[in-house]
Parts: structure tokens; C-alpha cells; sequence
């Protein structure tokens, strides 16, 4: 059942005050991402606009609900940008809502630019939300420096709405740049492909990101103009031992987005170690479809046939053994209703991530069985 659209931060406090039973907190409704739940949707779509833009101090703050698309186009139109590039699942989920601020921030979603901008959390300045309680809590504020004791932005980035329903976001945003442009490395397997990104990342020529698709190595390179030739040239020379490389216009949205596995019926997220990359690929089932970002440190898998929720095991066993973790983004509701969707904590985690969920939401009613049963 879908409750009417709230349109304030009181309604929301109202609203989860009052519950009698487990709520989903939905947004755009573009991440629908774990364990199926009966809840009653709780609908904060409604609290969208950009309430404050300081193009000069690079301060943004909007209503959680604000389309992540109209966000865009109100720092485009001062040449301006969100460093941490959010990726978009309403291709691969199939969805078609649209995407919210407060849908990435609760998810931390980050894209190929975090291995040298950073994640969403590194951008958040403040938020203001409504825990399990009903109660309005505020933390943070609108410059990088600001210290309020206890940093519940960084705990509310990347807690999918199970400590509490966001209502407002502040974030630092980047000025844009004025050239693009990737490098592309044909032919490489797995191993070599992470050799040459980790060589890449590792020089001064700051590249802003390093994937493996299709059995070629994307390197970007973004900057002033002068900067960016320059920086190719010498990138060019660095990796000249790995093959031919040529320079193009590559769309990264493709990686960002992970569009090569829109056909899957099922696809994970994998987080490991970039050195532990080329293992986790070799150990994928047969069937499975892979490419790599962060420098081989994230992981996207797809498989359309054969037994899902035994892969599923496999893939986390393979991963927990390296110390990383692998999330099913997208699969079966029959296979999503009885597996864990997100990575099993180890004890001593999993304790400490209870604790933290009893003290936000004693109830146990936000997005509840979502991220652990």
C-alpha cells in the first residue's frame, strides 16, 4: 500500500511517527535494490527543489527528493558539476522513475570519478532526516570545515534508508572542465588490464578513470585543454608496452551505468582490492559476463542462465575469502526474497550495525530486512 505523496518534513515525521508496521522508503523509486518486503510505501518524492545554490562557495542544498537530472542542469548552467558522478540504475532495473538526490546519497552512490574525486559521502556536507522515532534530526552544515560532533552524514551515506528517511542534503559540488578525452588499450586480459590502470593511476597525469570493458582498458583524462593533450602524450609513452592506444570521445556513462549488462537477469556489485580484480573474474561461473572500474577495484557481473542463487553464493564466498563484498543489484524477486542480497557482515560488524539500527529506528520499520534479515 502507497501513501499519499508527502510534500514536508513534518508530513514525513508525521507519517513514520504514526506507522503501525515496516515502511519502504521510496524516492525516485530507481534503486529498488534488495530483499522484498511487504511495507507500506512511504513516498518522499514530493519534497524536491534546490533550497539554497552558492555557486561561489560550491555549496548545494536540496529537498531529498529533487531529481538528480534536474541538479545537473542547475550547476551545468554555471559550469558546474557533482565531482562523485552518480551512476543510474533505471536502465539495468528497468525502472522508470527519476533518480533522486536522496536516493544517492542514501545508497553513497559513486561513479567512475571516485578513485580520484571521491565518493558521494566525501561530498556531503549536511543532511537533515527523520529517524525510526518520528523525530527531525539535523547534522552538519554547508562548508567542509563545519564539526558538529557525532558525523551522521558520513553514517547516512550509504544506509539505504534503514537509519532513517533524508529530507534534505547539502553537498559540495566542482566546477566542470573544459576537455575530455580517453585513452583506449585494445586486446588486454583481466591481469594485464589492471597492470596497466594501476600504472596509469599511479603516475602524475591524474587520470579520473580506469576501466576494463570488453576487453579494452579506458583511461579519462579531464582538464583545461593544453593540459589534457599534454598529459595524453605522456600517458601514451608511459603504457606504450601494452599495445597500440588510441584516443576517442568514449561515452562513460556506458561504465558508469554498467549498460553492457542491461540483458542479464542477474548482475552484482563487486568491491574488492584492485590487485584481488583478475581473481574474482576468473572465478565467476561460467557464463558470466564481467567489466571493471575503479582500476579494477569495482566489479560489475551479469549471467542470464543457470542456477542464480547458487551463483549468488559462489560470487559472496569467492569475495568474503578476499575481503571485499559483492551486492546483487538486480535478480529474480524469487531468488532476492531468500538470499542476502548485501554481503553478510562479519560478527563484530554485523553487532555494531544492529546497535546502530536499534538506536535510529527501535522499531525496526525503515526499509526493514533490506540491507540484513
Amino acid at each position: 500500500m502507497k501513501m499519499s505523496k508527502m510534500k514536508t518534513e513534518d508530513e514525513v515525521a508525521a507519517a513514520v511517527s504514526a506507522a503501525s508496521g515496516p515502511l519502504a522508503v521510496r524516492g525516485g523509486g530507481t534503486r529498488s535494490v534488495g530483499r522484498p518486503v511487504v511495507s507500506e510505501v512511504l513516498d518522499v518524492s514530493g519534497l524536491s527543489g534546490v533550497t539554497l545554490y552558492e555557486p561561489g562557495a560550491l555549496t548545494l542544498v536540496a529537498q531529498a527528493g529533487t531529481p538528480v537530472a534536474e541538479i545537473e542542469k542547475t550547476l551545468a548552467a554555471e559550469n558546474q558539476r557533482l565531482a562523485f558522478e552518480p551512476y543510474d540504475l533505471t536502465g539495468l532495473l528497468g525502472t522508470s522513475g527519476a533518480s533522486t538526490i536522496g536516493g544517492v546519497v542514501a545508497t553513497n552512490a559513486s561513479g567512475p570519478r571516485r578513485i580520484m574525486a571521491g565518493a558521494a559521502r566525501d561530498f556531503a556536507l549536511g543532511v537533515r532526516f527523520v529517524d525510526g522515532a518520528g523525530q527531525i534530526i539535523k547534522n552538519g552544515g554547508r562548508v567542509m570545515k563545519n564539526v558538529t560532533g557525532y558525523d551522521l552524514v558520513k553514517l547516512m551515506c550509504g544506509s539505504w534508508g534503514t537509519l532513517g528517511v533524508l529530507t534534505e542534503v547539502s553537498l559540495k559540488v566542482l566546477p566542470g572542465v573544459e576537455a575530455v578525452t580517453t585513452l583506449v588499450i585494445d586486446g588486454l586480459e583481466p591481469a594485464h588490464a589492471v597492470d596497466a590502470m594501476s600504472r596509469a593511476l599511479a603516475s602524475p597525469f591524474e587520470v579520473s578513470g580506469a576501466a576494463w570493458i570488453d576487453g579494452q582498458v579506458w583511461l579519462r583524462l579531464e582538464g583545461f585543454e593544453s593540459s589534457v593533450a599534454y598529459r595524453a602524450g605522456e600517458l601514451k609513452n608511459l603504457l606504450s608496452a601494452f599495445g597500440d592506444i588510441n584516443e576517442t570521445d568514449a561515452d562513460w556513462r556506458t561504465v558508469r551505468d554498467a549498460i553492457p549488462l542491461y540483458g542479464a537477469e542477474a548482475v552484482w556489485r563487486i568491491s574488492v582490492k584492485p590487485s584481488d580484480g583478475p581473481a574474482v573474474i576468473g572465478a565467476l561461473p561460467s557464463g558470466c559476463d564481467a567489466m571493471m572500474d575503479w582500476g579494477g577495484g569495482l566489479i560489475w557481473a551479469g549471467v542470464s542462465d543457470g542456477d542464480i542463487a547458487a551463483t549468488h553464493a559462489d560470487v559472496q564466498a569467492t569475495v568474503a575469502g578476499l575481503g571485499g563484498h559483492a551486492t546483487l543489484i538486480k535478480g529474480p524477486e524469487a531468488v532476492r526474497t531468500v538470499v542476502p542480497v548485501f554481503q553478510p557482515e562479519a560478527p563484530g560488524v554485523a553487532a555494531l550495525s544492529a546497535s546502530l539500527r536499534q538506536r535510529f529506528d527501535p522499531r525496526g520499520i525503515l526499509n526493514p530486512g533490506l540491507m540484513a534479515a
